[in-house]
């Protein structure tokens, strides 16, 4: 794998998709369980900003720095990535009111049901399908999946941390 310091070509990749797979690496007993997110932004800090369903446990009982990953892929693109970092739970109702494009409405029920993440990007991994990837059956695609070496295409990010 080649490694890459291009923040921009990320956050387009993020956009791109939109939703991803996010799970807590704690090892605390009580963390967010495995969900699908929506990203809201990524700013050009490297932070992935996304929302979570406020969990019926005290929000004081987690930590609220922890290790997390996500993993993003939409069906018909031709790349997915998986991303390693530090998640933090941002409970400030200024910072959740100063994210930009948020209606009211989201903010309002943001601030009751939800809880606001962000993620600072440590390692990325992009990978990219080969042409003959997508010719392939079913069966191949699953073998390849199970057996087979990273996609063509595949490269590390470490940002460069501002």
């Amino acid at each position: 794998m080649k490694s890459m310091h291009n923040i921009k070509f990320v956050q387009n990749r993020i956009q791109e998709i939109g939703s991803a797979l996010f799970y807590s690496l704690s090892d605390a007993v009580l963390k967010f369980p495995t969900t699908i997110v929506n990203t809201l932004k990524v700013d050009e800090f490297g932070n992935i900003w996304f929302f979570v369903h406020r969990p019926e446990q005290q929000l004081t009982e987690f930590d609220w720095e922890f290790p997390a990953q996500m993993q993003f892929y939409r069906k018909g693109k031709s790349y997915f990535l998986q991303i390693a970092g530090k998640a933090c739970i941002v409970n400030d109702p200024e910072e959740v009111n100063s994210l930009q494009g948020l209606p009211e409405d989201t903010r309002q029920k943001a601030i009751s049901d939800m809880v606001l993440i962000k993620l600072k990007i440590g390692v990325v991994q992009y990978h990219e399908y080969c042409e003959s990837q997508s010719k392939l059956n079913l069966w191949q695609k699953i073998y390849n999946w199970l057996f087979a070496a990273a996609p063509s295409g595949s490269f590390t990010l470490q940002p460069s941390h501002a």
